[in-house]
Parts: C-alpha cells; structure tokens; sequence
C-alpha cells in the first residue's frame, strides 16, 4: 500500500511502535510526524537480546511527541482509529513495558525496570 502526505499511520522504528502522520513521502522511506507511542521501544543491547553482561546495557526512550523520523516503508501501515493523547499514550506503553518485565523477573527485566523506572522520571509519568 502507498501512503501521501497527511495519511495517519502506525510506524516500527527500530523496537518502538507509534501512530504518527506522513510528512515526506520518498523512495524507499516515509517521514512520519509521531502523534502516539504503541509500544516503548525494548532497553538493552538489541545484538545480545536478553543479556545483561554486555559492554553496555542501552536505555533506549520512546520517539518524542511531534518528532520525525525516517521509517523503511514495509515498516508503515494505514491506522483508522482515532489517536490517543501522546503521553497518555506514552504512559500506557511504558506501564506495560514495566509489567512485561515484572513477569519475566529475570536479572535482564530487572536492569529493564531499572532503565524503564529512570525513563519514567524523565518523562515526567507518575
């Protein structure tokens, strides 16, 4: 499906997923505006899933409210339900984020929740 210049879509950008607005169409990538987050993106180190003995354990935050980036466009899809409030949504993502890990309760979900809880603060949820 090709998509234009106002289309609301759902956009992966690397372990994140959000709704946003095409701004840019181009030849292999869309510009997407980002009006919501689906899904916080995963922390650690994304070539060595699930490890925490790493060299560097990422913290990785969610696409900002309104920011623009760059998404492969096999990574696009049409979105036609409305959109959610961008921290509330973001709060939402990151709350089930938290509790994916919680159930895990493995020494990776724990630095997760250290990195996820550190992100909260930043973010300004409570």
């Amino acid at each position: 499906m090709t998509f234009t210049i106002g289309q609301t879509v759902t956009a992966l950008y690397k372990t994140g997923k959000y709704i946003g607005e095409i701004t840019q169409v181009r030849d292999l990538h869309y510009v997407v505006r980002i009006q919501a987050v689906l899904k916080h993106p995963e922390q650690g180190d994304l070539h060595n899933p699930g490890q925490v003995d790493v060299p560097f354990f990422h913290e990785r935050k969610a696409l900002a409210f309104r920011e623009q980036a760059n998404i492969p466009q096999k990574m696009v899809h049409l979105y036609e339900d409305s959109v959610p409030d961008y921290k509330n949504s973001l709060k939402k993502a990151l709350e089930l984020k938290i509790a994916e890990q919680q159930a895990k309760d493995s020494p990776f979900a724990q630095a997760s929740i250290a990195c996820l809880e550190e992100l909260k603060k930043e973010y300004g949820i409570h």
